[in-house]
């Protein structure tokens, strides 16, 4: 494996992981020609994940000519994991990871052509199914010709799309936003502020740099568009917020504890929350000292807490 050319090869990926993430291919016929005249290998595939790169950029172009050019280089590489070679389980292991990052799509045209071929070529022959993670098995949304419900969706996929995630992942950014806005328009049935509210607290959350957690796991579908377009505040926070979260209630319930420890304990006042008379109650002198001192009183049994003067 030439050093130049793994280079070369990382140089192009990394030029066409820019234009995939800006959505932008100018320049991108030169760079799958320059990638042509490469000799590849497998090698070079594996340390460059230059398949990722080029049907990353294949899905977001709208130019034929890179479109099957890029189609070209993706079938031509996939020929190479049909060369016969050693048959250790490493080996087979990097072969399997190799077609993965080299396979076009699920249901891409392409793809369902090759499936369809291959599974008429071995109809005799059982196959082993391996479970791709990144299949969405969720109802793709149907359009909408809204423009509030349009900015929605806009806004997060632009959300899905804040980090590289996206790209290696090879998640469809524009297809889980409009899902996503969908489950939430479908709970509203409007556009009020409720509807804006909950679209807003996602893109916030999704575009947090502090938790990329919760986006890969959208990306991934392990969190599914219903499911985030559901979650709570709580639910959405990176484990930094929620470890503060937790120690914060912590503290408080010791406060309240300390609380009740100190006082006098009667049955003389009425609880306005839970009509309970199980209280605590302590006097302190916060006016001049011929006015008669303020009685704090506790609920011990409902935390409830108010002033009786």
């Amino acid at each position: 494996m030439g050093k130049k050319e793994e280079e070369d090869i990382i140089r192009i990926a990394k030029k066409m992981d820019k234009m995939a993430q800006k959505k932008n291919g100018a320049g991108a016929l030169d760079l799958l020609k320059e990638l042509r005249s490469i000799p590849m290998t497998l090698e070079l595939l594996q340390s460059t994940r230059i398949g990722m790169s080029v049907n990353a950029i294949r899905k977001q172009s709208t130019d034929e000519e890179v479109t099957s050019l890029a189609k070209s280089l993706i079938k031509s590489w996939k020929k190479l994991l049909d060369e016969p070679g050693g048959g250790d389980k490493s080996d087979e292991k990097r072969k399997e990871q190799m077609a993965l990052a080299v396979s076009p799509s699920q249901g891409s045209p392409e793809a369902k052509e090759e499936s369809s071929s291959s599974n008429s070529s071995s109809k005799s022959e059982p196959s082993e199914v391996t479970p791709n993670t990144l299949i969405n098995t969720f109802p793709r949304a149907p359009n909408t010709s809204d423009s509030i419900r349009l900015k929605c969706r806009e806004l997060i996929s632009s959300a899905l799309q804040a980090g590289d995630d996206h790209i290696a992942i090879g998640a469809d950014c524009d297809e889980l936003g409009a899902q996503v806005e969908e489950c939430i328009f479908h709970e509203f049935k409007n556009t009020d502020m409720k509807y804006k509210n909950r679209v807003r607290s996602r893109i916030s959350n999704l575009k947090d740099m502090k938790n990329p957690n919760l986006r890969r796991t959208v990306l991934c579908g392990s969190v599914t568009p219903e499911r985030m377009a559901k979650m709570t505040a709580e639910e959405m926070a990176s484990d930094e917020l929620k470890e503060m979260r937790k120690n914060l209630t912590k503290e408080a319930v010791r406060d309240h504890q300390m609380a009740t420890t100190g006082g006098t304990q009667t049955d003389l006042f009425t609880c306005g929350k839970c009509k309970g008379k199980c209280c605590t109650y302590t006097q302190v002198q916060t006016r001049s000292a011929d006015e008669p001192m303020t009685t704090f009183v506790f609920c011990n049994e409902c935390g409830n807490r108010w002033k009786f003067c």
